[in-house]
Formats: C-alpha cells, structure tokens, sequence
C-alpha cells in the first residue's frame, strides 16, 4: 500500500512534469477536490484510485513508488560527483518533476545541465538553460549567482554569434561585480567574458585593456582560472596583430596548466595554439601539425563530439596552409556530415575555407560566398570577424589575379582595392580609421 504523505508529494510532481492542472488530471472519473486531498496527503489512496491516476499519467502503479534518486538534492549530488551522461539525464529528470524544490537548488542543476550541453557542444540546450539560470539568480537576489549566470550565458552568445546581447549580458555582469566588491574568481569570469565580446564586436581597445586588468587579476595563479585569462590575452593580441605577445601568453599556459587540472581546457589550448601558428606571420605549420597530436592523442580520454570536430577543423587548415587542397577537401566533407557542435565562429570559419577552395578550384561562387559570409557578420555586430573575412577574400582575389573593389564593410566603413599586398584598407567606425585586424579566432 501505498502511503502518505510521500504518496500525494510523488502525485504533485508527476502531474507538474507533465504540465496538467488538478482538472486536466482528474477528468471525469474523479472530483479534483479528492485529487487535491491525495496530493496533500489528506487522503489515503486506495487502489481504484491509484489506477486510475497511473491510467490518465500513462504510467505504472510502482511509477508512484518515490524512488530513492528521486529528490533533486540527490540527483544534483550524484551529478555534480560523477558528471555521467545518466546522472546528467537523472538530475534533468528531477529538475523536470520538482517544482517545490529551493531555488537555490534548482539554480545548482540548471548550472550543471548548462555545463553539460556546453561540454557536448549542444550550445541550444546550454542557452536555454542559462536564460532559465538568470532568471532564477534575479529571483534568489544573490549577486554571486547573478554574475555567473549572465558571464556564462554572455560566453554562450557569444559562441552562438549573438554578439549585442552577449555585450549586454557582460556589461551587466562585470557591473555587478565591481559594484558588490565580489572575490576573484568572479570579478575575473565577468572579465572572460567581457574581452571575448568586445574582441568579437571589433572594440579591440576595450577589449585589450580589460584583458591587461584580468591577466593582472590572476597573476601568480596557474588554475583553470588564470589559464583561459591567458588564452584570452592572447586571443586579443592575435586580433591586433601581435604575434609574439600572443604566443608569449599561450606558451606560458601550455607551460604551466596541468592537464590533471582540466583535460578538456588542456586539449582546448593546444587547439588555440595550433591556429595561431597557422595564422601568424610567417605560419608555422610544422608547430601546428605538433600541438594538433598532442590534442589527438590526449581526445582518446575526452573525446567528445565538440573537441572532435574542432581538432579536425584544424587539420582541414593545416591540409590548405600546407598545399594539400584534396585532403582539406576531404576533412571539410567529414565535418559536414556530422551534426555541428562547433561554435558559430567555428562553422564560419569552416565557410571560409570550403569558399576559399572553390576560388582556388576557380568557380567564382566562392567569391560571392566569402562576401555573403562578411555582411552577415557585420549584421550580427560581429565586427572583428567580418574584418577577417574581408582580409581573407582581399588576400583570395588577389592571389588568383583578380583587381578592383572588395566592396562595402556595411554601415562600418569600406573595403580599399583587393590588389595591394592583400590588405583589406581601412575600417571606418564613428570617424575613427583602424587596420583591419589579420587574425581569426584563437579565443575560447
């Protein structure tokens, strides 16, 4: 027999799950005044009853049975010690079926469904449940929760190439933490967070002097924390054409991050690093094709569908950095069947070199499509990567032989002649010139 009051509380949170009022689920064949009083545990249920409600939930009788995993604090402690794909489905299962559960609680699992979807590349499923997690951290009113709800939702936009919003989001965020005087940890997030969009959104000198206040931040550190301040150093450095500082702090963290620390950061930067030798002036493929073996070899341990794809993107830019046009051809063909998990600047810049493929093939689609690929980005605001992709379709044309005008940057100024020593001219923003930038992403 079943019991109360444990009975009526597993009632209430199967019928929440499903979304049904008292009415919805009582139907004809029972009056929602006795289904109140069962999920009081007012009533004791007789069999009659339990069948019927089994019957309308599309569940068996023992469905009603509250299992030991059951609660969200348990689901959230096997969750946050074992991180499997089952305690993950788990603790997404009780979210669902909890609705009188603390919301600092459901704040904690909606933090790790969140970490969960970013780790498989999911980044839809990351964003709706980061969206859910400010919410909730306005309503509990604590600013710690607020700060790291909107620095990781700003990192998710900002991989997802809404680049407006996820400038909001950071703003907000590195606002609150200076204003509630927070610890380290998070006044440093909210400035991850705050560099990767401004870079994105072309604000280099913003980004570059929030870069030098977090690396000045993190000194001394070699955590998680201080390794991706110093791959976002770089990735700022890269974007305004210093090479050498951006190896310098890249070098520095593959150097001193420990991989027992992070794996999946620890392969993450070799990846970065793999680009900026393909990227800067001269390119270094040999240390490249290096850093693109060690991320190999270490995936046989965290091979998840995001790293994958990532490392081979980089081995398709390796095949065309290094002439071998046929093998980038055929890795492109092998990103292309697989679901994307990459982030929007990633499958962009994929675009970039199937275009850059069909130029050198010389079908004239590719020229079209680097500029189509240009003037999206300048729609979504993300100005940094439209400079880049202008400079690669100046660099294409004039490497085929090809003069005349690139065209218009958008509302942000114009594009000069492709022809001169593949620059693409000047960027004109509020009056302001400034070199178009020859790096592409190595920030995470």
């Amino acid at each position: 027999m079943l019991r109360q009051p444990a009975f009526g509380h597993r009632l209430r949170k199967l019928r929440l799950a499903r979304g049904l009022s008292q009415t919805a689920l009582a139907g004809d064949g029972m009056s929602t005044g006795y289904l109140s009083r069962l999920e009081s545990g007012a009533r004791q249920p007789t069999e009659r009853a339990v069948g019927y409600l089994a019957g309308r939930l599309g569940l068996e009788v023992s469905d009603f049975e509250e299992p030991a995993t059951g609660s969200l604090a348990h689901a959230l402690t096997l969750a946050a010690s074992t991180g499997s794909p089952d305690a993950i489905e788990a603790l997404r299962q009780a979210l669902a079926a909890e609705g009188h559960e603390s919301p600092v609680l459901r704040w904690q699992a909606l933090w790790l469904l969140a970490q969960a979807a970013r780790v498989q590349g999911d980044h839809a499923a990351e964003r709706e449940r980061l969206a859910q997690l400010v919410a909730l951290g306005e309503e509990v009113g604590v600013s710690e929760l607020r700060v790291r709800g909107l620095t990781r939702l700003a990192r998710c936009l900002r991989s997802i190439g809404e680049i407006t919003p996820a400038v909001d989001a950071a703003v907000e965020a590195h606002r609150i933490a200076l204003r509630e005087e927070l610890g380290v940890e998070d006044r440093a997030t909210a400035l991850l967070a705050l560099v990767s969009v401004q870079a994105e959104a072309g604000r280099m000198g913003d980004a570059r002097l929030h870069a030098d206040e977090l690396t000045a931040l993190v000194r001394g550190r070699s955590d998680a924390l201080w390794a991706e301040a110093m791959w976002t150093a770089a990735a700022v450095r890269m974007r305004q054409g210093d090479y050498p500082g951006a190896q310098a702090c890249l070098d520095d963290a593959l150097d001193r991050f420990s991989s027992q620390e992070d794996l999946v950061l620890w392969i993450r930067l070799r990846l970065a690093t793999g680009r900026l030798h393909l990227q800067k002036m001269p390119a270094d493929p040999a240390q490249a094709q290096r850093r693109a073996e060690e991320a190999e070899a270490a995936l046989a341990f965290v091979g998840t569908p995001a790293l994958r794809q990532d490392l081979t993107a980089l081995k398709a830019d390796l095949a065309f950095a290094t002439g071998r046009y046929d093998d980038a051809r055929a890795l492109l063909g092998e990103l292309a069947a697989d679901q994307p998990r990459m982030t929007y600047r990633g499958q962009v810049r994929l675009e970039i070199l199937r275009h850059q493929l069909l130029i050198l093939a010389g079908d004239p689609s590719g020229i079209q499509g680097l500029r189509a690929l240009a003037q999206q980005a300048q729609e979504d605001a993300n100005i940094d990567l439209a400079a880049e992709i202008w400079r690669v379709l100046a660099d294409a044309l004039t490497e085929a032989g090809q003069t005349g005008q690139v065209g218009q940057v958008g509302q942000v100024g114009q594009v000069g002649q492709a022809g001169q020593a593949g620059q693409a001219g000047q960027v004109v923003r509020g009056g302001q010139a400034g070199r178009l930038s020859a790096a592409a992403a190595v920030g995470g």
